[in-house]
């Protein structure tokens, strides 16, 4: 995580030295999930959506006409809720970083958005809350135990949005998590896994560059 924060850093920094970077904040709903095998139940399986906040700042970093790298550090919520025990809900809080090559053509009277890349993020708080069978829960993520997470978190992140010339921006992102967030991946059942899944929908504005 070190390393990562300071690409992160390197980034922001280099940021300062274009004349034409674009920073902007940017905010909306983050739908998530987590699909999960030998977890709480055997097998694999997808849980319902639970509903977050994604926010933060942005920054575009000019490369060629048309093009840029667009990070920032933004907060994202995400979890899920237990398919079969809606009782059973992981609410989770990450920092994270996105490292996205960005395509921004001119598209009316403003600019399209298109961009994929990489996200990196660090787990900041979360929760198991509800009920398996006769036991409770109400624990941190990151205490020890059989369904204790990692805090590094990574995975690949898409956006698609438009850009108005007077800075205002809208658009749909998602993030798919390739990283398996269990801290104990062995267990009496064989392999198992815990993987975060995000949509959402953003509105946000941009200023400086052009």
């Amino acid at each position: 995580m070190k390393k990562v924060l300071l690409s992160a850093a390197a980034l922001l920094i280099a940021s300062l030295s274009f004349g034409q970077a674009k920073w902007g904040i940017v905010a909306g709903p983050n739908f998530s999930s987590i699909t999960a095998k030998n977890f709480t139940t055997n097998g694999k399986e997808t849980s319902k959506l639970i509903t977050g906040v994604r926010a933060g700042v942005t920054v575009d970093i000019p490369l060629a006409e048309e093009f840029f790298i667009g990070t920032g550090l933004l907060y994202a919520g995400k979890g899920g809720k237990d398919k079969d025990n809606t009782d059973f809900k992981t609410t989770l809080s990450y920092l994270q970083l996105p490292v996205n090559f960005m395509f921004k053509p001119e598209v009316g009277s403003g600019n399209m958005v298109l961009a994929v890349g990489p996200y990196f993020a660090y787990g900041v708080g979360g929760k198991y809350k509800g009920k398996i069978g006769s036991v409770n829960f109400d624990t941190n993520v990151f205490d020890d135990g059989v369904m204790k997470l990692k805090r590094f978190d990574a995975g690949a992140g898409i956006q698609i949005g438009y850009e108005m010339l007077t800075g205002l921006y809208f658009g749909l992102n998602a993030d798919l998590g390739l990283v398996n967030n269990l801290d104990d991946t062995k267990s009496n059942n064989g392999d198992r896994s815990f993987k975060n899944t995000s949509f959402g929908v953003s509105l946000g504005y941009k200023f400086g560059g052009k």
